[in-house]
């Protein structure tokens, strides 16, 4: 972690990512996201990574790289519900981003700041050049 002190004297800590997201006040961990989705794809290999990106409606929103088929989230998200999964934490069809591979760091993990990266440069619009006169 790297802490650093604005100009106001406020101390910003920096470079932690967040395994939880704070959707309209609730907190909700990633890692039993993944575990759900995980478990309801059937599958033993890691095939997704959970992230949070900014919603203006309830603070932050479930963003889910993968490397499934995109057909195959249909069912995998009826699976992930029926397991009693509470809504907040299913992520909506439209946040899931098809990826070749999870990015992975040297050690095997999971690169969290690559997996928000893509999320956030995938779903979030771009902001629109600014017209010169």
């Amino acid at each position: 972690d790297v802490a650093m002190v604005d100009e106001e004297g406020f101390v910003h800590i920096t470079d932690r990512l967040s395994r939880f997201s704070k959707i309209g006040g609730e907190m909700v961990p990633h890692h039993k996201v993944e575990e759900v989705l995980q478990e309801s794809a059937g599958r033993e290999a890691p095939v997704f990574a959970v992230t949070a990106v900014p919603d203006e409606r309830k603070g932050e929103a479930l963003a889910v790289l993968h490397t499934l088929d995109r057909g195959e989230l249909p069912d995998i998200l009826r699976k992930a519900a029926a397991t009693g999964l509470p809504s907040l934490y299913l992520p909506r069809l439209d946040a899931f981003v098809q990826v070749d591979s999870l990015p992975l760091l040297g050690t095997g993990k999971l690169n969290l700041q690559e997996v928000k990266r893509i999320a956030l440069a995938t779903l979030l619009p771009s902001p629109k050049p600014t017209q010169l006169p």
